[in-house]
C-alpha cells in the first residue's frame, strides 16, 4: 500500500511536538503508560492505549466474532482477510463513537488495536499459536498486510484505526517461561523466518504500531533491544509509528532477564531504544531517571512526538473524522455475520475423505454428534474475542439443518476435554456413545480444544502454562473417538483446536476428517453446510500437521531445522498448503521472463466439479543446493470458480522471491538451479500421495 497519509505526516509531527513542548515532565512521563490521564489545560482527554481486534473487536461487549487468525490464514485469501479487518475497524469506530458520546475512556475503548499476532507458528506445542497466521513467514506476511490495510484504512489524512504487528521478535514459546526466555536464533534464521512478516507489514502497510516481545532474542531483552527497535526496525527499515511493550515487560527486565539492576535502569533501557510506550507502570519511574541525570529527557520527548502523532492521526484533536457518523447499529449486524459465515466456510479444512462427505440428506434418517466439543461454545471462540449476539456450535449447526430436513438428531458429549468425567463417575458417557452409534445411520465426533486448554500464559489448562505437552488429544478423547469409528456404521470427525494434533490413529479409523479450527460465532452453522454439501471445503492448511511430538525438535530451540514444511526431516501427516475439496481442480501454468525483469506466470485453473467455489493457486521455489529450504512458498492466489468454469491468473516473480538469506543474515540470489512449481498444493511427496494432482515444474539456471 502507498503511503497515502504521507503528505499529512509533518503536519501532525509538527503539532505533536508543539503539543509536549509545553508538558512538564511529570506530564511527559504520564502520557507513556497506556493507561494515561486527562491533561486538561492542555485538551488532552483520558486515554488507554490498550485494545485488542485479533479476530473481532475484543473485550467491548457485543461484536461480530469471525474466525480465529489461525482460521484466516487457513483461507489463503488476502481479500477476504482485509474485507474482514475493515468491518472490525467499523464496529470499533461505531463503538468509539458511543464511547466518546457519554466520555467513557476506560481501557478496550481506543481505537489503538493491538493486532495483528504475525509471530511464525514454529512450533505445534506453543499455545499462542492460534493467534497467528501459521507458519510460512511469506503468508503470515501477506495475510498481515492485508490485515492492517483493513484496520488501518485508506483515507488520505486520517488512520481509521491503528493496527500493531507483534511481538517483536522471535518468539513462539514457551509461554511458561516467557518473562526470562532468551531465545538463541542464528542471523539466517532470524532474517528468513522470523523477520519477514514483520518487515512488509511496517514496509508495506504502514502498520502504526509494533509490539515488543516478553523474551531476549540473543540476549536483549525485546523491548529494549538495541538490534531490534533501534538497528533494523527505526535505522534499517525506516519505521517511525509509536514501539509499545507488551504488558509488564518493562519490569522483566530486571525481575527476570537480570540485565538491569532496578527499574530506572530497566526504563532507560527501554525510552533510549525508543520503546514509546509502557503497558504497565515501570515508566513512571522515568521522572527519577531523568532528574538523576540518569536519562535525558530528549529522548523522553521523541517518545511522546510520536505517541501523540498516532493519536492525532486518529482525528483525536480534530473536529471531525469522516467516521464519525458511524451509528451503533452496525455493530453485529446481519451483514457482518454473514461476512463471518463467509469466512468459517473459507478456513474449514477438509483432511480427509473416503466419499463419506457430502451426506446425502435424502439417505439418513437419523445422526449422532458425540464429542465435549459439539456444543461448546468456547471452542467456536479463540482467544482475544468479543461477545456475539448469537454462536452457533457446530451441534446446533446440525440441529438447524436437520429440523427442516426431517432428520432425528441424536447428541452426547461423550467425554470431557480433559477430566475422566463428564459429570461424576469416570467414564460415564460410554454406554451412552455406544448406544448412539448403534442407533444412527451416521456420527460425528466433536473433539479438540479450547482457549482454556491452549493460549497466553496461563494457570491450569494442560499443565504447562498455556502450551500443549505433546500432540495428543487430552484426557480420555482418544478412547472415544476410537469407540465411535468402531461401532459407527459411518464416521465423521471434526476437529476444533488452534493447532496442529496427533491425528494419525483417526486417519486409519475415521470416513472423514475435518479441521474446523476456531471457527467463530457461525462456525457451527458452516461445519454443518459443508458436511451436508451446501457447499464445498475450500481451506488449506497454513501449518504442517506432524505425525507425532517426536517429529517435532526441541520446543526450546529456535533453529529452525527439522520445523515447518521448509525443514521438515520426516514425512508429514498432513502438510502445509492442503486441503480437500468436492471438486477436482486443474492447475496449467507456463512461465516467462527473466532474473533481470522479473517472471510472469500465465495459469488457468478449471473447475471440474459440480459446486461453485474457490481454489488457491501455490507457488513454490526451490534452490538446488545444500542446506537450502525443501520448498518455499512465494506466492498464491485464491480464484473464485462457478462449477465447470475455468480462469486465468497472472502472477508475478522477482528476483528477490530466489534469493536466500546467508548464515550471515545477508539476502543473497547465488548461481545455481532454481526449481518453481505451480499447483494447488505444496509439490512434496506426502501431499502427493494425498492429492495426486499434477503441478506444473519449471527449472531455472542462473
Amino acid at each position: 500500500m502507498a503511503n497515502v497519509r504521507e503528505k499529512y505526516k509533518k503536519e501532525f509531527e509538527d503539532r505533536a511536538r508543539a503539543l509536549v513542548s509545553q508538558m512538564t515532565l511529570e506530564e511527559k512521563v504520564s502520557q507513556m503508560i497506556n493507561k494515561t490521564p486527562e491533561i486538561e489545560h492542555l485538551g488532552i482527554k483520558e486515554y488507554d492505549w490498550w485494545n485488542e481486534a485479533l479476530h473481532g473487536v475484543a473485550r467491548a461487549g457485543v461484536a461480530t466474532v469471525f474466525p480465529q487468525a489461525i482460521a484466516l490464514g487457513a483461507t489463503f485469501d488476502t481479500t477476504l482477510v482485509e474485507r474482514i479487518a475493515d468491518v472490525i475497524s467499523t464496529e470499533a469506530r461505531a463503538k468509539y463513537n458511543a464511547s466518546q458520546r457519554v466520555k467513557d475512556y476506560k481501557g478496550y475503548k481506543g481505537l489503538t488495536f493491538w493486532s495483528p499476532n504475525v509471530n511464525i507458528f514454529r512450533d505445534p506445542r506453543w499455545g499462542r499459536g492460534h493467534e497467528t497466521y501459521g507458519e510460512d513467514p511469506y503468508l503470515t506476511a501477506r495475510v498481515g498486510v492485508a490485515f492492517i490495510n483493513g484496520l488501518q484504512g485508506y483515507d488520505e489524512k486520517y488512520l481509521k484505526s491503528a493496527g500493531c504487528a507483534k511481538h517483536f521478535a522471535v518468539h513462539s514459546g514457551p509461554e511458561g517461561i516467557r518473562s526470562s526466555f532468551n531465545a538463541k536464533v542464528g542471523q539466517r534464521d532470524l532474517w528468513e523466518t522470523y523477520l519477514p512478516a514483520f518487515e512488509a507489514c511496517v514496509k508495506e502497510a504502514q502498520v502504526e504500531g509494533v509490539m515488543g516481545a516478553y523474551n531476549r532474542t540473543n540476549d536483549e531483552p525485546c523491548c529494549g533491544s538495541p538490534t531490534l527497535l533501534k538497528g533494523i526496525l527505526r535505522d534499517k527499515w525506516g519505521f517511525d509509528g509509536y514501539v509499545t511493550s507488551d504488558c509488564g515487560a518493562i519490569a522483566y527486565f530486571h525481575d527476570y532477564h537480570k540485565v538491569t539492576n532496578e527499574p530506572v535502569e530497566s526504563v532507560k533501557l527501554a525510552v533510549e531504544n525508543t520503546c514509546d510506550l509502557n503497558c504497565g507502570c515501570m515508566y513512571q519511574h522515568a521522572v527519577n531517571a531523568v532528574k538523576s541525570g540518569l536519562l535525558d529527557e530528549k529522548y523522553v520527548d521523541e517518545c511522546l512526538v510520536r505517541l501523540f502523532t498516532t493519536r492525532m492521526k486518529l482525528g483525536e484533536f480534530d473536529e471531525s473524522t469522516p467516521w464519525d457518523n458511524i451509528p451503533y447499529s452496525v455493530v453485529a449486524c446481519p451483514e457482518h455475520r454473514a461476512l463471518a459465515l463467509e469466512s468459517a466456510k473459507k478456513s474449514i479444512v477438509l483432511l480427509k475423505n473416503n466419499g463419506a462427505l457430502p451426506l446425502d440428506k435424502k439417505k439418513i434418517k437419523s445422526i449422532g454428534v458425540i464429542g465435549p466439543n459439539a456444543n461448546n461454545r468456547v471452542a467456536l471462540q479463540g482467544n482475544y474475542h468479543g461477545t456475539a449476539t448469537r454462536y452457533v456450535t457446530v451441534l446446533e449447526g446440525i440441529q438447524d439443518f436437520c429440523e427442516k430436513e426431517g432428520i432425528r438428531v441424536y447428541f452426547s458429549d461423550g467425554c470431557d476435554l480433559i477430566r475422566p468425567s463428564v459429570e461424576w463417575y469416570e467414564n460415564d458417557r460410554l454406554d451412552e456413545v455406544r448406544e448412539i452409534c448403534r442407533e444412527c445411520d451416521v456420527v460425528i465426533g466433536v473433539f479438540g480444544l479450547d482457549e482454556t486448554l491452549e493460549g497466553e500464559e496461563m494457570a491450569g489448562g494442560l499443565g504447562m502454562q498455556g502450551d500443549k505437552p505433546d500432540l495428543k488429544f487430552p484426557g480420555i478423547q482418544n478412547q472415544i473417538m476410537k469407540e465411535i469409528s468402531s461401532n459407527a456404521k459411518k464416521s465423521i470427525l471434526v476437529s476444533l483446536t488452534g493447532s496442529a494434533m496427533d491425528l494419525s490413529q483417526q486417519d486409519k479409523d475415521y470416513d472423514a476428517i475435518i479441521q474446523g479450527w476456531y471457527p467463530g460465532e457461525k462456525g457451527g452453522e458452516a461445519i454443518a453446510k459443508a458436511i451436508f454439501g451446501e457447499y464445498s471445503f475450500e481451506g488449506k492448511l497454513p501449518i504442517t500437521f506432524y505425525k507425532s511430538t517426536e517429529d517435532v525438535p526441541n520446543f526450546l530451540d529456535y533453529s529452525m531445522k527439522g520445523r515447518t514444511y521448509r525443514y521438515i526431516e520426516t514425512e508429514p501427516l498432513y502438510p502445509f498448503g492442503y486441503g480437500l475439496s468436492y471438486n477436482d481442480y486443474v492447475v496449467e501454468a507456463k512461465l516467462e521472463g527473466n532474473m533481470e525483469n522479473g517472471f510472469e506466470i500465465d495459469a488457468t485453473v478449471e473447475n471440474k466439479g459440480a459446486y461453485d467455489g474457490s481454489e488457491v493457486v501455490q507457488v513454490y521455489i526451490k534452490a538446488l543446493r545444500e542446506n537450502a529450504p525443501n520448498f518455499s512458498l512465494k506466492a498464491f492466489e485464491r480464484v473464485e470458480l462457478k462449477a465447470r468454469e475455468k480462469k486465468a491468473v497472472k502472477i508475478r516473480l522477482n528476483s528477490e522471491a530466489f534469493a536466500l538469506y546467508n548464515e550471515a543474515g545477508k539476502l543473497e540470489l547465488t548461481k545455481g538451479v532454481y526449481e518453481v512449481y505451480v499447483g494447488n498444493r505444496q509439490p512434496d511427496s506426502r501431499t502427493s500421495q494425498l492429492l495426486p494432482t499434477e503441478i506444473k515444474k519449471f527449472t531455472i539456471e542462473i
